[in-house]
């Protein structure tokens, strides 16, 4: 099961656009997230790993969009590059003090994101 898994996985990313790969990436992020917050009690331990999967991938979003060669028009990138601020305050913000309630921004911002890239904004 495990190869099929890997198998569609590859398959997966050489026939997904970039957008799509990018929406799948936020929505995973988000869905780690979530199932922290769910799940609390039992997955708080996650929470690490999960914020820095998160911040690794704002990380990308925000070089990629501050790159001077980068083709989106100004106003686009400069609200990636906010958002991304935002993303790492609010990162911080959750690491100095866990609660689930305050993971909701994080997950609301990367499904919003992944819609908008999908078309379903």
């Amino acid at each position: 099961m495990q190869h099929a898994a890997k198998t569609y996985g590859a398959i997966a990313a050489q026939t997904a656009s970039p957008r799509e790969l990018e929406a799948d990436l936020l929505l995973n992020a988000a869905a780690r997230l979530q199932a922290i917050r769910d799940g609390w009690d039992a997955r708080r331990a996650e929470l690490d790993a999960a914020l820095y999967f998160n911040r690794r991938l704002w990380s990308i979003f925000v070089t990629s969009a501050t790159s001077p060669d980068n083709p989106l028009p100004p106003a686009l990138r400069q609200n990636v590059a906010n958002l991304g601020i935002f993303v790492f305050n609010q990162t911080l913000a959750i690491m100095a003090d866990p609660k689930p309630e305050t993971l909701g921004a994080l997950i609301n911002i990367n499904r919003e994101l992944a819609a908008g890239l999908l078309g379903r904004a």
